[in-house]
């Protein structure tokens, strides 16, 4: 049991002097710097904790996902739909190539396209396709800018279009975005990202009106 310097007298015989080992080790500027050594080791510990802890926020995790320049992933897709029974199914391809070209690649049920290319917007089903410049549509622009936003690590586009929240740590993350106004807020309350490291692996869509999604994202190459 450790004693303060206060106590110390109390153990030392009236009118004589402490043992020597017991003055070597008690002696109070000895016991005083190695309480002010405890003290500092614990205070930039819990520093440094708290710093690392705090320091993942969007900003972290968009510097993250920057580094991967190019990214291509199998996905497998549900979404529930009010009047339906079960979910209706999709699986197919994602594919991410710097600075903003995002394809999606829907194999089944049946096969069709999306591909997105800087302001440009192609769709591809039956042998037939369609293009038109993306801002056209403003709510489908915000949608395709979650997660190319996402994928490219781009802070100031998520914000501009969805309030944000980061949750987790490097390792194993979640980024939720809720759209700040307009016409993809009457029609979309919330979308959920999850990550681990710089992989993107699930995707959840809530709309207003109650039907939803989820996407599960497998790296290729993993």
């Amino acid at each position: 049991m450790m004693m303060f310097p206060s106590s110390l007298a109390l153990a030392i015989p009236r009118g004589g002097r402490p043992p020597v080992a017991r003055q070597s080790r008690f002696r109070g500027g000895k016991l005083g710097r190695h309480l002010a050594r405890c003290a500092v080791l614990f205070l930039c510990s819990t520093l440094c904790t708290g710093v690392a802890w705090a320091a993942f926020d969007l900003n972290a995790l968009t510097t993250l996902l920057a580094q991967k320049k190019n990214a291509e992933a199998r996905f497998t897709e549900e979404r529930f739909v009010g009047g339906l029974d079960g979910p209706l199914r999709a699986s197919g391809t994602l594919s991410f190539n710097a600075p903003d070209r995002f394809t999606r690649q829907t194999l089944e049920p049946q096969a069709e396209a999306m591909i997105v290319d800087g302001n440009s917007l192609i769709l591809k089903r039956g042998g037939r396709s369609r293009q038109m410049a993306l801002d056209a549509v403003p709510e489908v622009t915000a949608l395709v800018e979650a997660v190319r936003g996402t994928f490219t690590g781009n802070a100031a586009t998520l914000q501009k279009h969805f309030d944000t929240r980061v949750e987790g740590s490097a390792a194993q993350w979640t980024l939720t975005l809720k759209p700040r106004a307009g016409r993809l807020a009457a029609q979309v309350r919330e979308l959920q990202i999850a990550g681990q490291g710089s992989d993107l692996r699930s995707l959840a869509l809530w709309l207003a009106g109650g039907d939803h999604s989820l996407m599960l994202i497998e790296p290729i190459g993993k």
